[in-house]
């Protein structure tokens, strides 16, 4: 099938949940032209702050191939990913994205994400929420154990 005909399906998903209460973003996996999850914007449905469309499609398309991985997808999604649905797009690693609106529409929409963005740039104390280390003794302990962790999965 066409990128086309799946973004659509991105879309239309979108507006459905808007008529059902929901958020205005949707989003599916699809391998070797079927789609194999789907997800809506479950944010206020679930009270969930993590439950925006393309993580919800990534959980269950996990799930459906039984992987933490996405090799050989594609994630179709009815707007541009939030810097969080970006990171896990990446831990996830899909073949492609592709998207309808862009983070401009959904700002104009009242979904703006930029100052995330701007965040990032921020001294970790100095962020709107601020970021305070506490260093204890053994902080990297957890990654020494890794490190030295036989057979482990590597991601």
């Amino acid at each position: 099938m066409k990128p086309e005909t799946f973004i659509r399906q991105a879309i239309d998903a979108a507006i459905e949940n808007v008529r059902r209460g929901g958020g205005p973003f949707g989003a599916l996996i699809v391998k070797d032209d079927i789609v194999i999850a789907t997800g809506t914007n479950q944010v206020t449905r679930l009270n969930d702050p993590t439950a925006h469309a393309e993580i919800v499609a990534i959980r269950e398309a996990c799930r459906v191939l039984g992987d933490f991985q996405l090799s050989g997808c594609d994630l179709y999604t009815s707007c541009e990913p939030c810097p969080m649905c970006l990171g896990a797009i990446y831990w996830a690693r899909p073949a492609r994205v592709f998207f309808a609106a862009t983070h401009d529409d959904a700002a104009a929409a009242g979904f703006d994400d930029a100052f995330i963005y701007r965040q990032m740039e921020v001294p970790h104390a100095e962020r709107t929420i601020p970021m305070l280390r506490l260093v204890l003794e053994d902080s990297t302990r957890p990654f020494e154990e890794w490190i030295n962790q036989p057979g482990k999965t590597e991601y």
